[in-house]
């Protein structure tokens, strides 16, 4: 990634900044150009809060901007000529679909259209272009998915909710403008992230904000799911191994791969609000004696919820030797920390 125009949607984001950070700290001859729409699906100050660490890089650059406004997406490309697009920008959230559809056809698929009409028109006039696109799928993909765990080689054509279907069609347009315009694509499937500084619509910010509160969680399938969670460290190595290797033609003769990046190894809800209890506790956020039992409330599936996550990681390791290493407990650990800090 040295001495490349690296372009990062959604830089204002969990994943994006933290990714942002990473290529600025190891690759100083890189210039990353940052987008992000800054919207307020959830609190705007700590997506200020990321962006004021990469502001402090001279090789970051951050533009206002929403992926779905075609034309200004267009002139950011035209101005700074990328040559890696990474496509993290998305309305996330698989309950929230349920409530405003809009935005996920908006940004998901409208904008990430745009995208690939974009890097499309990066070869226009003989330009190198764009030499590789990554961009985030998801484990909702996968459904109510019965084999364990889930492969990529596993057939995802039944979503449970608008978010997956959203994603199960960025994996299919990415698919065809690489068949069509030669774009090389790598999409990645990602699988419960969680972290310092993460998204407060993830259960263990969620829940911790409750708890601080007073305020009682609510524990769907009565606690019997089971979650494939994976820090923010390990997401952001294997993004970065992942965006300097340029897929290999498949059978058809297109430059095209889909990874799962997840810790693969999956963790009952009720021992993950556990083990966040005991550490937001070593914290200092709550109290020694905090009565977490009665804070706890157990309730039926939701709609749109699965009842477990699981990767399949083995193409990752063999193509990229890498997994995953981070523990849950650690994990927690180093967000309960951030959290006493940032909201102390």
């Amino acid at each position: 990634m040295n001495y490349k125009s690296i372009l990062i949607t959604g830089a204002a984001g969990f994943i994006g900044s933290n990714l942002a950070k990473s290529i600025l700290e190891k690759h100083k001859t890189s210039k990353v150009i940052g987008i992000d729409n800054m919207n307020d699906y959830y609190d705007v100050n700590l997506k200020e809060y990321r962006l004021k660490t990469l502001n402090s890089f001279d090789n970051f650059i951050f533009k206002k901007s929403d992926i779905s406004d075609k034309n200004a997406l267009f002139s950011i490309f035209e101005e700074y000529k990328p040559d890696l697009v990474v496509n993290l920008a998305a309305q996330a959230g698989v309950r929230y679909s349920i409530e405003n559809p809009d935005a996920y056809i908006q940004s998901n698929i409208i904008g990430f259209y745009n995208i690939l009409e974009a890097c499309r028109h990066s070869y226009d006039d003989d330009n190198t272009g764009v030499q590789h696109l990554v961009y985030a799928s998801s484990s909702s993909v996968y459904g109510n998915n019965k084999r364990i765990p889930y492969s990529t080689d596993d057939k995802v054509d039944s979503p449970v909710s608008l978010y997956a279907a959203t994603k199960k069609t960025d994996e299919l347009l990415a698919y065809s403008y690489s068949k069509l315009y030669g774009i090389p694509s790598t999409g990645l499937r990602f699988f419960t992230v969680y972290g310092p500084a993460g998204r407060p619509d993830m259960a263990y910010f969620g829940f911790t904000n409750k708890l601080v509160n007073n305020q009682k969680i609510k524990i769907f399938n009565f606690g019997n799911c089971k979650r494939d969670f994976t820090y923010i460290d390990d997401i952001v190595l294997g993004i970065s191994r992942v965006i300097q290797k340029i897929p290999s033609e498949n059978s058809d003769g297109v430059q095209y791969k889909i990874y799962n990046i997840g810790n693969s190894k999956p963790e009952n809800l009720l021992d993950f609000v556990t083990i966040l209890q005991e550490e937001l506790i070593k914290a200092g956020v709550l109290p020694k004696d905090y009565d977490f039992e009665s804070h706890k409330e157990l309730l039926p599936m939701q709609p749109g919820d699965v009842e477990t996550t699981y990767a399949d990681i083995s193409d990752l390791e063999r193509d990229f030797d890498f997994k995953p290493s981070t523990s849950l407990r650690d994990g927690l650990k180093m967000f309960a920390k951030w959290y006493k800090s940032f909201y102390n």
